[in-house]
């Protein structure tokens, strides 16, 4: 599938490795914005709406495979042979199983606050609720869909970045089929281990790299990766510590 994309790029940037930037469940390409434009005069700069998701096509088939595989048709579809990898979440799991379909293509890898582990707990379950609620009342305004998330949804920050993906009375990204494949989402194959630098920041608040679990399933398929923590930041630490999460990505990017 090619999937909907944006990309900047400017003379000075053809120097540098393309970074290719994935956003997580229920985003779209303008998510990591925040980090994005920050590499837009430096480097050629591809954000990306994965399946199901903002402006790229709809499907009943969900699984890192397909959507590894669309991220790499999309950049065969643009010229783009070698990139880098700044994944979110969900589009963190994505930017490391395309380590596992075309290693040897990705240059550099961040994966912001996601383990490769196949998750049991579900953090979703009221998000859903709300996202059907809106669905089935057929309302046309923002302000109405906000009126019945409130219902079922109490984090304002969470309601507004939901709300980015409302659109004409109805959701961009696919409700059904992200709901019947959440248990695809949370799941996770282990892969051969990838023997060059990666780069994982997580939210110091948040639980998604915080058991041993998490961090021996880092240490087996990405063993020489790095894992910097970001004090008082959740799951969506790009957003609350921008500049810190920035600082570590140039650190660790050429």
């Amino acid at each position: 599938m090619l999937l909907n994309y944006q990309i900047h790029s400017n003379e000075t940037a053809t120097e540098k490795t393309p970074i290719v930037f994935i956003h997580g469940l229920f985003g779209s390409l303008s998510n990591l914005a925040m980090l994005a434009r920050e590499f837009y005069n430096s480097h050629s700069v591809i954000q990306i709406d994965v399946r199901n998701h903002g402006l790229s096509a709809h499907s009943d088939e969900m699984n890192y495979a397909v959507m590894a595989q669309d991220i790499l048709d999309t950049l065969d579809c643009i010229n783009i042979q070698t990139f880098s990898v700044i994944g979110h979440s969900m589009g963190g799991k994505i930017a490391m199983q395309l380590v596992h379909q075309a290693g040897e293509r990705i240059k550099q890898l961040v994966i912001l606050d996601i383990a490769p582990f196949a998750y049991t707990q579900n953090h979703h379950d009221q998000i859903f609720k709300a996202l059907f609620a809106v669905q089935n009342a057929k309302v046309e305004s923002r302000l109405q869909a906000s009126q019945i998330m409130r219902e079922y949804l109490h984090e304002e920050m969470v309601i507004q970045f939901l709300m980015k993906s409302f659109s004409q009375g109805r959701w961009l990204f696919n409700v059904d089929a992200l709901f019947k494949h959440y248990s695809d989402i949370l799941h996770w194959d282990a892969i051969q281990p990838y023997n060059k630098e990666t780069l994982f920041i997580r939210g110091g608040e948040s639980a998604y790299i915080s058991t041993t679990e998490h961090f021996a399933a880092i240490e087996q398929q990405f063993p020489k990766a790095k894992i910097q923590v970001v004090a008082d930041a959740g799951h969506w630490l790009h957003a609350e510590k921008t500049q810190q999460v920035l600082d570590q990505i140039k650190k660790y990017l050429n």
